[in-house]
């Protein structure tokens, strides 16, 4: 008997000795009065037994055939070996035997027959406690969805937060998600908190280069795999890399996602937004509210932010990098064009020196030798693509496509330093991409690295 049944005999036996009225039963077992009765003529008919449920010790109408039984668990083992649960009730179908997942699972376990398909089990997982102070760690990630609602194109959020607060420090509207769209949140990050000590993101290649990627020579030489622009900013900046393996790792930022889809959407519609210039200066508004509503204060209220490392210049550090060597006639391939170097001080040279080419998120390319730098003001900004520079053409003066040239030619201009056509094709440069001479280094902040 159960400890029900054991509970009904002991008041049954009382309303029969007379010591338990009929209502003080019903109040004890939470029964009616005329459940009692009934209960009450079984126990002096049967006794104790006549309070077992008829039911018990019964098989169930509804129970599979003995010889359906046998005949799932032959297939199962014969020609049907191997077929995981889901699978094998498919089979069944098609040989007449139409039963549910549960039930063969049910028989196959009872006759000792584990799921041919071994599944982990579940991991213990726990919530990871905030960091203590605001600017210990941020996570960053993009958001890909129809925030616009039709109004104009897809386009994708890439934002930061800190992890101790859960303010938004940074975010902005691209095309699609690309290494542009962090460095600039890493340097609105920097300009209005500081220096972060570490970034949580997740296996993008724009944080972690492929590992199965083929190497480079240069990287074959040096036996090290060459940083990603965003995790060369992220080295020049002290700020330790982190990268998860699972979204769930990164949980705090993934769901303010879902808050965003769901607010900022709603804001934007309300303003009216239909591009990407639009949604941006809705953006740039809704920050300020978000961060007011939802900011947390932090276990320790002393911030952690840094200052920029001496001698760092922001528009340097978050901005695309790249090494090249000056050809003999002064000039540096950028992707597919030709930039002219205009002449330094002193009209010295800079043929086969190894320079770097800065290209601003503002357009500008800076070439830098370790003395002296060259700007040139396009005032493009760069482009949602992954392409290492703005397509060609986007830079109107000082630049040019490469042009197939015969061998003859070759042999007629070689060891000249540049050719006849090189020259009157790039050998001028428009006032907007002109050099900076020696008073623009010394006043113009813009030309100053340092």
């Amino acid at each position: 008997m159960s400890i029900e049944e054991q509970r009904r005999t002991m008041v049954l036996t009382g309303v029969v000795a007379g010591s338990v009225s009929m209502p003080e039963a019903a109040a004890l077992l939470g029964l009616s009065e005329r459940s009692i009765w009934r209960l009450k003529r079984r126990f002096l008919a049967d006794g104790p037994a006549g309070l077992v449920h008829g039911n018990r010790g019964r098989p169930s109408a509804h129970r599979l055939a003995d010889a359906e039984r046998a005949r799932i668990l032959e297939l199962a083992g014969g020609r049907f070996a191997g077929a995981n649960d889901s699978h094998l009730v498919d089979l069944l179908a098609d040989e007449g035997l139409i039963v549910s997942r549960a039930t063969v699972q049910r028989i196959l376990r009872a006759a000792g027959r584990p799921s041919p398909r071994r599944r982990r089990p579940p991991r213990h997982r726990s919530r990871r406690d905030r960091m203590a102070q605001a600017g210990l760690l941020l996570q960053l990630d993009g958001s890909r969805h129809d925030w616009l609602e039709s109004r104009g194109p897809r386009l994708t959020l890439v934002g930061a937060i800190d992890d101790a607060t859960g303010i938004l420090t940074g975010a902005t509207f691209r095309d699609q998600e690309d290494v542009a769209g962090y460095l600039e949140i890493l340097r609105d990050t920097v300009r209005r908190h500081g220096v972060p000590a570490a970034v949580y993101h997740d296996r993008h290649t724009i944080f972690v280069a492929a590992p199965r990627t083929p190497l480079t020579l240069e990287e074959q030489l040096v036996d090290r795999r060459a940083p990603t622009q965003f995790g060369r900013a992220l080295a020049e900046l002290g700020i330790t890399s982190i990268a998860a393996w699972t979204p769930q790792a990164k949980g705090r930022i993934e769901r303010v996602w879902g808050t965003l889809q769901d607010r900022l959407v709603t804001e934007l519609r309300l303003a009216g937004a239909a591009d990407r210039d639009a949604a941006n200066v809705v953006l740039r508004r809704f920050v300020t509210r978000f961060n007011r509503r939802f900011a947390v204060p932090p276990t320790d209220a002393t911030p952690a932010w840094r200052p920029l490392p001496n001698g760092a210049r922001l528009e340097a550090v978050c901005c695309l990098k790249y090494r090249r060597v000056v050809a003999p006639d002064h000039t540096i391939r950028v992707g597919a064009t030709i930039l002219q170097l205009p002449a330094a001080r002193g009209q010295r040279g800079y043929a086969h020196r190894r320079v770097d080419v800065e290209v601003r998120l503002d357009g500008r390319l800076v070439v830098w030798d370790g003395t002296v730098s060259s700007s040139f003001a396009t005032r493009r900004p760069i482009p949602s693509s992954s392409v290492p520079w703005p397509v060609p053409g986007s830079i109107s003066v000082g630049l040019r496509r490469p042009q197939a040239r015969s061998r003859s030619r070759l042999r007629n201009t070689r060891g000249s330093g540049s050719s006849p056509e090189a020259n009157s094709t790039i050998g001028s440069i428009g006032s907007d991409c002109q050099g900076p001479s020696a008073a623009d280094l010394t006043e113009s902040p813009s030309y100053d690295r340092t």
